[in-house]
């Protein structure tokens, strides 16, 4: 019987792109479907990317479009799963729904040119790579992040570039390298993750 070649996902930040450069990031890597992580799905200063207007553009230029932000977004709406008001993704990567989301991401791979999207340009600033993206290479999946230049990194690659930035790349007889990519994640999950202090910002803004 012939090996089943492992499962890729992609991902990919909308950035301030024009939508004609986005869909050409997405034309090039073949994506045929995108799932969309961001808890709030609109933007409002590239108002191309809320969410209604963008699924009819993509259904427009043949590509299809699920939203998975609520379980899969990086600001929980459960107070369960901050610590010290920052969201926790290691509580958020236990949670049962978060499973079922992965899995229902896992299917669609299957069938799809999956691309995982969010706001933010560099996967290291994001959830995509430090949540999602993390909790699917664990299951087996190859990931594959589009940079803004059109370029393209793996997760291994992303993780050398974030034991780097964390300065945790070079050897350690105490510390395997498993040991202080955990510690990186967990470094750079606490500088990027969504907190309590930025929501409270939030709701004022939209009051106001």
């Amino acid at each position: 019987m012939e090996k089943k070649e492992p499962l890729t996902i992609l991902t990919i930040g909308h950035s301030t792109h024009p939508y004609d450069r986005f869909l050409a990031h997405l034309r090039a890597a073949s994506v045929s479907a995108i799932a969309d992580v961001r808890s709030a799905p609109f933007s409002r200063h590239q108002s191309q990317y809320n969410r209604n207007d963008l699924r009819e553009q993509l259904r427009r230029d043949g590509i299809s479009y699920v939203f998975l932000g609520k379980e899969l977004g990086g600001r929980p709406s459960r107070p369960e799963y901050y610590s010290n008001g920052i969201a926790d993704y290691e509580k958020m990567v236990n949670a049962s729904t978060f499973e079922k989301e992965i899995d229902r991401l896992i299917e669609g791979a299957d069938r799809y040119r999956v691309a995982i999207m969010c706001s933010e340009q560099d996967p290291l600033e994001c959830h995509r790579f430090l949540l999602v993206g993390r909790a699917l290479a664990k299951r087996g999946i190859t990931l594959s992040h589009i940079l803004p230049d059109g370029g393209a990194l793996t997760q291994g690659e992303a993780e050398e570039r974030l034991l780097e930035i964390c300065g945790r790349g070079s050897d350690d007889l105490f510390a395997p390298k498993a040991e202080r990519l955990a510690m990186a994640y967990r470094e750079r999950a606490l500088k990027v993750a969504f907190t309590e202090q930025q929501a409270d910002a939030q709701d004022r803004d939209v009051a106001e």
